[in-house]
């Protein structure tokens, strides 16, 4: 009997994959369970349409991470940090400070987990390119500016 599988059963396949199993399988483990059901006509439809209308969501959220790397790419942030004589820094500037400075500066809320801070953080003075990663595949600049405060 062939089955869609709604969750990922193992040793068995994925969801969403069609899978050929015996029929005391599908009846007395996998629709009970709601593991899988029958692969009619029907159900392979809308199986399909699933499918596309997720590539076409995953579409509109690669684009729309495409769209908000650009805008980023185009902002500064300015961060102040304490200095001592000759322009030694007291620590560096952490991913939690950048994004509040984001959010305060240019309205945008980035997430600290996705920032990806130079090794060693930033310590000293100056302006620095910080990549965001927006999407597996999209990542963006922000121009940090470590400022004396």
């Amino acid at each position: 009997m062939k089955v869609i599988l709604l969750e990922d059963v193992k040793s068995l396949g994925k969801k969403g994959e069609v899978v050929n199993v015996s029929d005391g399988y599908a009846r007395n483990l996998l629709f009970p369970k709601k593991l899988g059901i029958e692969a009619t006509a029907k159900n392979l439809n809308d199986l399909k349409l699933k499918n596309k209308h997720a590539e076409k969501v995953a579409q509109e959220n690669l684009e729309a991470a495409k769209a908000l790397a650009e805008e980023i790419g185009t902002k500064e942030v300015t961060v102040a940090i304490k200095t001592g004589e000759g322009g030694k820094t007291f620590g560096s500037v952490s991913s939690k400070e950048i994004a509040a400075a984001a959010k305060e500066q240019i309205g945008m809320e980035l997430d600290k987990k996705k920032l990806q801070l130079p090794e060693g953080g930033l310590k000293s003075l100056g302006i620095y390119e910080v990549g965001i990663k927006l999407h597996p595949q999209v990542t963006g600049t922000l121009k940090v500016k470590v400022a004396e405060a």
